[in-house]
Parts: structure tokens; sequence; C-alpha cells
């Protein structure tokens, strides 16, 4: 017999029968299995290594994730989804049709107008927030959550190694963090909070530096679910404060312990594993290399220390710099986020792509705005410090152009 919470994996826990006991035989739960995927092609499985107890608290966190809101738990009174998952497919991509609406006045971010982010459903009784007019829209799709325990223990020192501000070798490509003041509600004891500026690693814009604010907020902004982090309401400025009438969950509705939990879940999210390597891949690699793909998506980094010891230590390949870069003027959404311009965007990681359509109906979202549905859609999109390797890659034989995309597409 064997603990649930400890020893069983979320594949199995997906693709066997659910029971209630705190114990059951593992051997008749794969009786029950038709053929469970592999680890490797899930977007919520578990780093490997992880204790007993981090995997218990992986399942709780997990638990916590996939929980769906309802008004009487504290949704809204204004927000844009139900669960952690409505965003976030399988822990993976967004969809179009969960995509997230922000707002700006220049390098206001409209707080006034109902910004930074439009609400656009409400519970009953409240009403939902409208797009003003005259300002700044720029839509979002929400980002894979999954590897980001492994972003988040990448030495600082490491990730400005890569910086060139200036572009001082002259190679077109400036790369630039974005300094950001974490939250005052976060506790120092956070990787990446503490007084002074902090180096930005999560979301599309690198506005963020500790996945507590990335998890409260978006509690906070997505669901209208207030925390003792954010204990007070979204409000919508459209309609005043009379909407909150609607909401009869007492404040906080959500305990620190089950943001935590999110949080502890987050960061032991592994990453997909990359596809084996074929000799179209390999020349594929090759051609990465020679436009210049890896200016920006460097493969790899190494973590460093962390309290987690299954994160220290370990090799990374993300086929991302983290880095800001101006990506031309079709890209631009005009909105500034923390030190980033409304030019510049973090460079996405390409990780997760391999099995990205399984998760997506079989369909490919990619840029902020999922735009692009394809890998070479994408990559004709580039301008900006990105447009010598778009033309690069525009000015290879069809073959080549294949075995670009279909390493990309492996990863």
């Amino acid at each position: 017999m064997s603990v649930i919470t400890t020893l069983m994996s979320l594949k199995q826990k997906r693709f066997c029968l659910w029971v209630p006991a705190v114990v059951v035989s593992i051997t008749a739960c794969d009786f029950l299995l038709t053929g469970a995927p592999d680890d490797a092609d899930l977007f919520d499985a578990p780093i490997p290594g992880l204790t007993t107890e981090q995997l218990a608290a992986f399942v709780r966190g997990d638990a916590a994730f996939g929980r769906r809101f309802s008004a009487a738990e504290g949704l809204g009174p204004i927000f844009n989804a139900a669960a952690c998952g409505d965003c976030h497919s399988g822990d993976g991509r967004g969809r179009p049709e969960n995509i997230l609406t922000r707002i700006s006045l220049g390098t206001d971010p409209a707080l006034a107008l109902g910004g930074p982010q439009i609400q656009d459903k409400a519970i009953p009784g409240a009403i939902p927030e409208d797009v003003p007019g005259g300002v700044d829209i720029s839509l979002r799709l929400p980002p894979p959550v999954f590897g980001v325990g492994f972003i988040e223990a990448i030495p600082e020192a490491a990730i400005l190694a890569n910086a060139d501000e200036f572009d001082g070798d002259g190679d077109g490509i400036s790369g630039r963090p974005n300094w950001v003041l974490a939250a005052d509600f976060v506790p120092t004891s956070e990787p990446g909070a503490g007084p002074g500026l902090q180096l930005g690693r999560f979301s599309r814009k690198g506005q963020v530096s500790t996945l507590l604010q990335q998890s409260v907020e978006a509690y906070h902004q997505d669901m209208g679910i207030t925390t003792d982090f954010l204990p007070e309401e979204n409000v919508n400025p459209q309609s005043g404060r009379s909407t909150l009438a609607a909401d009869h969950a007492p404040d906080p509705e959500l305990s620190a312990a089950e943001v935590r939990a999110v949080v502890d879940y987050l960061r032991m999210l592994a990453p997909p594993a990359p596809g084996e390597d074929t000799p179209q891949r390999q020349r594929g690699s090759d051609l990465f290399t020679q436009v210049s793909c890896d200016g920006c998506h460097v493969r790899e980094f190494r973590t460093g220390p962390s309290t987690i010891a299954a994160l220290a230590d370990q090799r990374v390949v993300l086929y991302s710099d983290l880095l800001l870069h101006d990506m031309g003027d079709a890209l631009a959404d005009n909105r500034p986020d923390g030190s980033a311009d409304g030019r510049e965007w973090k460079t996405p990681p390409l990780w997760g792509l391999r099995i990205a359509r399984d998760f997506l109906n079989g369909d490919l979202f990619l840029l902020h705005d999922g735009r692009a549905t394809s890998i070479a859609e994408a990559i004709e999109f580039h301008g900006g410090e990105a447009l010598a390797s778009r033309n690069a890659y525009l000015s290879l034989g069809a073959e080549d152009q294949d075995a670009l995309v279909e390493f990309v597409r492996s990863r």
C-alpha cells in the first residue's frame, strides 16, 4: 500500500480512477491504466528528485491551482476567469478566448479608467469593465507556468552576463534587464524580493520579480480573489464602489497558506523534455545558431543554490535570455511595464513547444497576443533587434527553413 499524495505522480492521477481513500495500491491503479503519457509529455509533472514531503506539497498545490471559485467563495465581483487553469491550458500555453487586456495612457497604467487589466466578467449584481476609449491596448496571452522554479533559481549574474544594453559588440542585439520593485506585500525572504530594484523574470515583459507576487496578483486581477497579501477587492472605477455590494464573501477570501501552496506547486512544475535528435533537427539546430536565433533565445543556463535541492545546480535548457528586446513596430503595444517600454518584450522560452498542440486541441498560438499560429509565422513577425535573424531565416532555402522550424517545434 502506498500513500497517494506522496507516491502517485500527476500522470497517474489523471489517467487512473481517483478514489477518496487516503491509501491505494499502485499496482491496482496501474491495472486501470490504458497507457499514461510519460512525464516528459506533460505540462503538470513534478521536477525529478523531490522528497516525499515535497511531492505531497506538489499535489496539494496542484489541487489549489485547479480550484474553481464560485461567487459564494469570493469570485469577483469583477474577474476574467474562475480558476487558474482557465487561463493556463493544461498549465501550458493559453488560447485567444482567455486572452487578457491591459490598458495604459502613455506611461500611465490608466488605473483611473480600469487599468492595468480590464476585467470583462462579473458576478450577478456587479458590472464588468469595458475598454475605455483613447487608451493604448495590449492583449496578453497567459504564459506557461511550468519551469518557473528553474527560472527563479538562475543566478542574477548569469542573466546579466548576456545583457548588452548599448550593443557594445555591434551585433544588433541589445538585451537589457527589466529592473522592477517587488510589491510591498512580498516578504524579503522570497527570491526576487527586498528593498530597491530587483531583476524582473516573470510575465511577458519581465515586470514581476517574484513568484509570490505573480500568484497573488493573478488571484486578485484575474479572479477577483482577495488574499492575506491583497485583502481589498478590485473595484470597477467605471461603476464606482457600488459593485462591491454584490460580493458577499468575507475578505480575505483565500489564506496565505493556500497561496503559498500554489507557489510551491509552480516552483516544482517540470518543463517538458525536448524531442529526440534527428538529422533534420540537428541541421535545424545548426541553422538556429547560423541565423543568430540564439542571440536572444539563449539555449541554456545553470541554476544556483535553492531551498529545493532538486532545483539547485541544474542545467536549464529554456531558449531565452530572460532579457528585454525591442521587437519592432509590428509587435509594439505602446504599454510600459516596469522599465520596459512599449516596443520591448522579454524573450519567451521555447521549451514546451513539442507538446503544446496536444493541450490546445491541435492549435498553436504564439507571441504575446497569440496572433501567430505557426512557428514560421511567429518568426516572420520578428522585427527590431530580431530583424536580421528574421531576414536570414527568410533567405534560407525551403528545406533549411523546414529544418529550423522542426528544431524549434521539437523543443
